[in-house]
């Protein structure tokens, strides 16, 4: 029986910074030496930032990648750390630009993997995911066999697990860069576990954390046994060195060559089990096992960081947002006071003839209470010089009012530098229920993918989870409970033109995340009336959805990013199609 520590860097990186991303490497790197690892591991494309998306296709880029490797397997010897195997991934361009992992060792590379499949595609392919000649890499560490798999072929039956399997493979590594969505959990434990009983072996599956761009990585690193039983899982949203010993027997029946759709690869590093040397290696804390978060908990920790990493990676010093006094505004200003702090938060209540007294109450109120900087520019003279230029009645008149406060609220950006939030919701932002150039402007949408229900029931659970830690509930009630309004008429309230949100999300949920058509929509019992009318919004809303700001995904479907349908078409879902 052979002891074998492992440490798996869970790991929050950037796009790009090769110079930090490989400084973090060795920073850990050394830490899991210090420890007394066996291994060390790190998430999916680590050196180059995940996803890299179309850099993959500069030669450029790809060499820096490369350049990047190399630089890195002298500099873990210069740290002391080269006889400490560490897998890497990183962007090949030897033959192509390709995914690829590799093991560093001694100053060289031990063993590399190639994925064909590069992270910019948009629909993965099973049935064309391997091409011949597909290796498999296979080391022995410590008496050890491991094998190295690179995230999507967890989705893959018969795939290199099973090759591991039918190698006699002990361990298994399996590096990703997996984003969040909801309940993401329901499957990635249950895959990794099928992974692990399909091949006999102890799954190691780490996963970056952090943001980029609109996708969030939760981190979710665990180690699973062949039995499923889970040994080790990480806390989410969270950097962490998850470091374990592993009792493992070692023996297998091992096999190399052509092995179903892979040639098996196999390299001896030179490290032999010491029993000395384990015996004397730093005791480790207690293992930990993270449960996964509950859902409102969850999503707020995914859109804080989010957020969270936009404003930082790109370089914002503060942000600013329109505070109205309903409840997406007030939901977004929580949401950045928890991702950045309250003194970079910059709000503005403008209030129109329209706005009512509680609106500019409860903007005041939540201000206060969440302690971000706040002031009032009422729009009213702004408003009436336009139409005192131009005559505008109805729509027009009403979407002006938005439009001024859009051009405000960048003009103040401008002049200070603050990233502006856009405050729109998925509900919202589904049927087209924004102004262009009004509440959709800006340069980041922290709920653009959050359904209007989901809005009130974070924003309630924020509250809770306040006054559960003794502390001053964010959000003012009136501000959840009150009927939601645009406020650019007379008691103009949402409800005028759209249904219940209730009713709207499920309809939303179906026809979105699900992209289920009229005929099966009312199937499932929605109103036909309903449906027809809500379809028609949403697929006429197309358009404006292509010039909302990025946004932070938490769905199966986000807009921008997962679903985009042709602007210019007369195909419309009738119950005839």
């Amino acid at each position: 029986m052979v002891a074998f520590r492992i440490a798996l860097a869970q790991v929050n990186m950037c796009v790009g910074d090769l110079k930090g991303n490989t400084a973090r490497i060795r920073a850990i790197a050394r830490e899991s030496q210090r420890v007394g690892a066996d291994l060390v591991a790190f998430p999916e494309m680590m050196i180059t930032g995940y996803p890299p998306e179309d850099l993959v296709l500069r030669k450029s880029f790809a060499s820096a990648s490369q350049a990047a490797l190399e630089g890195l397997t002298t500099d873990l010897v210069a740290d002391g750390c080269g006889e400490l195997p560490t897998v890497v991934g990183y962007l090949a361009h030897d033959d192509g630009a390709r995914n690829a992992a590799a093991v560093l060792h001694r100053g060289g590379i031990a063993a590399r993997y190639y994925k064909h499949h590069l992270p910019n595609y948009g629909v993965f392919d099973e049935a064309r995911y391997f091409r011949a000649g597909t290796a498999l890499p296979v080391f022995t560490v410590a008496g050890v066999d491991v094998a190295i798999t690179i995230c999507e072929d967890l989705w893959v039956d018969g795939g290199p697990f099973a090759v591991a399997g039918e190698a006699g493979v002990d361990l298994i590594v399996c590096i990703n860069g997996s984003p969040y969505e909801r309940a993401k959990d329901d499957v990635r434990l249950p895959l990794v576990q099928r992974r692990a009983a399909e091949s006999g072996a102890v799954v190691a599956y780490v996963n970056t954390v952090g943001a980029q761009d609109e996708l969030v990585f939760d981190g979710d690193s665990m180690i699973v046994g062949p039995n499923g039983e889970v040994l080790a899982r990480a806390q989410q949203f969270e950097e962490r060195l998850l470091v374990v010993d592993i009792d493992l027997e070692p023996g297998n029946s091992r096999r190399d060559g052509l092995i179903g759709p892979m040639t098996v690869t196999r390299a001896v590093l030179a490290v032999q089990a010491d029993e000395a040397a384990q015996q004397s290696r730093p005791e480790l804390p207690a293992v930990p096992h993270f449960e996964p978060m509950p859902d409102a908990a969850e999503v707020w920790g995914a859109l804080v960081l989010g957020l969270r990493d936009y404003v930082e990676k790109n370089r914002f010093e503060s942000v600013i947002l329109g505070l109205s006094g309903g409840i997406d505004s007030a939901l977004v200003a929580t949401l950045a006071a928890d991702a950045i702090g309250a003194g970079r938060v910059h709000c503005v209540s403008m209030p129109s003839r329209y706005s009512s007294e509680h609106s500019r109450d409860d903007a005041a109120e939540l201000a206060e209470r969440i302690g971000c900087r706040f002031e009032t520019v009422p729009i009213g003279a702004m408003v009436a010089a336009y139409l005192d230029a131009v005559k505008l009645t109805g729509l027009a008149e009403e979407n002006l009012q938005a439009r001024v406060r859009g051009a405000l609220l960048m003009g103040l950006s401008n002049e200070h530098g603050h990233l502006v939030l856009a405050t729109g919701n998925k509900s919202e932002i589904s049927v087209g229920y924004s102004t262009l150039y009004g509440d959709s402007v800006g340069g980041f949408a922290p709920i653009k993918d959050v359904p209007k229900t989901l809005v009130w029931k974070l924003a309630r659970w924020r509250n809770e989870s306040a006054r559960a830690h003794g502390k001053v509930e964010p959000i003012p009630e009136n501000s959840i409970t009150k009927p939601p309004s645009a406020e650019l008429r007379p008691g103009q309230r949402d409800s005028d033109s759209l249904p219940d949100y209730a009713v709207l999300d499920a309809i939303l949920a179906d026809y979105i995340d699900r992209d289920l058509g009229h005929a099966e929509l009312v199937e499932r019992g929605h109103d036909p009336e309903t449906v027809a009318a809500i379809l028609q919004l949403v697929d006429r809303a197309e358009y404006k959805r292509r010039q909302f700001a990025p946004g932070t995904k938490i769905s199966l479907k986000s807009f921008g990013r997962d679903r985009r349908l042709p602007i210019t078409s007369r195909w419309r879902e009738t119950p005839e199609s």
